[in-house]
């Protein structure tokens, strides 16, 4: 097939699971004999934008011409079977699908966060989920200025989201959720449900290390509240407070907002090792070192990536009971889930990893297996192409 892919990068700056599984799943495609070129734009380009032009950014997050016309050159050129959609957000904007539409190209859409509903992307605010705004036209998210904690930024993340609600509803022709879980939680966004389809994210294989692991436990990526940053400081802190005397070590690697925080949090804990954001392949070798990974967001995640990347190494997940991860981790099985809101559950797995890390040993051997049987790329393409498929034999009814 004859793929074009498009997606607006999120900045390289701070890890990006979504930009990790665009280009894992084009360079498959690409392995399997599919053609496959990507339209992109990326949010690092902002920076080096004149002053007069970033002014303008805001309303382009509404409305792109610039973006709709490139695409039809695109469309034109490369005469693609399917147009695979990721990420529009702020670089590409949703113009791009009435291009396909006047181009006659049907189109699948990925939907990654609950950018669609929330104009944070991750229907989470002060601390805790929040679902005002499923239901509504945003009001809420303006009042309460939940883009980049700003109402005036928070304005055209909204309008741009309602003024292209009719599009997303009518000139997509397959749209992908990442879990059941997440598509239970975006039913308000109110698609077809005969053109909805569950597959989750794209994970390569990984090499798996001996079962003679250090004693220690792994965080990676971005650091945040919502993915759990403040929350695993303090289960942290109860574990060490009740095992002082401990020899599990917790390592941190990633980069974000809260970075300092962290750094500045484990300068006075021996116990604690923050690496600061590493290459894809360093952060790997991390995590096969470890007895598990902990993965303590407090956003309900549409995907956990750290988690089933663990499970692809062989390592035990440690996660949150909600959201993706009960979807993807079968507790005391594949790993170990505790109750969301609660440092003290988090803090008793760890003592359960210190007193008897052979148990999670265990846990990551079979989480592998888990991986082999529902993860990996081969199964995970195979389920990508059908939706292919079946786009190009049911285009959106714009298109017939």
């Amino acid at each position: 097939m004859r793929v074009l892919v498009v997606h607006s990068r999120y900045r390289s700056n701070a890890p990006s699971g979504e930009n990790n599984v665009v280009d894992q799943e084009a360079a498959a495609l690409a392995d399997r004999g599919h053609e496959v070129e990507l339209f992109q734009r990326r949010s690092d380009e902002i920076a080096s934008w004149p002053v007069h032009r970033r002014a303008m950014l805001p309303a382009r997050t509404v409305y792109s011409g610039s973006s709709r016309r490139e695409l039809t050159v695109e469309l034109g050129r490369f005469r693609p079977d399917v147009v695979h959609i990721h990420n529009t957000f702020p670089m590409i904007t949703p113009t791009v699908l009435y291009a396909c539409r006047d181009a006659g190209v049907p189109v699948v859409v990925t939907i990654h966060n609950y950018k669609l509903l929330c104009a944070s992307g991750d229907f989470f605010r002060d601390g805790m989920p929040c679902h005002d705004c499923a239901g509504s036209r945003g009001g809420a998210a303006v009042r309460h200025g939940c883009y980049r904690g700003s109402r005036l930024a928070t304005i055209p993340v909204v309008a741009g989201a309602n003024l292209h609600r009719g599009a997303w509803r009518r000139l997509v022709s397959a749209y992908i959720f990442i879990s059941a879980a997440q598509r239970d939680l975006m039913q308000d966004l109110g698609l077809p449900s005969d053109r909805i389809f569950v597959k989750h994210n794209f994970v390569p294989p990984a090499d798996v290390c001996p079962d003679e692991r250090e004693h220690k436990v792994v965080y990676l990526g971005r650091l945040d509240a919502a993915k759990g940053a403040p929350f695993l400081m303090r289960a942290w802190d109860s574990f060490r407070a009740r095992d002082p005397q401990s020899q599990l070590r917790l390592v941190i690697a990633g980069g974000g907002p809260m970075a300092e925080a962290v750094r500045s949090w484990s300068a006075t804990r021996p116990s604690v090792e923050v690496l600061g954001l590493l290459p894809r392949d360093a952060a790997a070798d991390v995590l096969r070192q470890a007895v598990a990974v902990v993965v303590p967001s407090q956003w309900e995640e549409t995907f956990g990536l750290v988690a089933v990347e663990a499970m692809a190494a062989g390592v035990a997940a440690i996660a949150p009971d909600r959201g993706s991860f009960p979807e993807l981790i079968t507790d005391r099985v594949t790993g170990a889930l505790f109750e969301p809101e609660r440092p003290e559950a988090l803090a008793s797995i760890l003592r359960e990893v210190d007193s008897d890390p052979q148990v999670f040993v265990r846990y990551g051997r079979d989480g592998r297996t888990s991986y082999e049987k529902r993860f990996h790329p081969d199964v995970n393409l195979d389920e990508l192409l059908d939706v292919y498929r079946f786009a190009v034999r049911n285009p959106s009814t714009t298109l017939r």
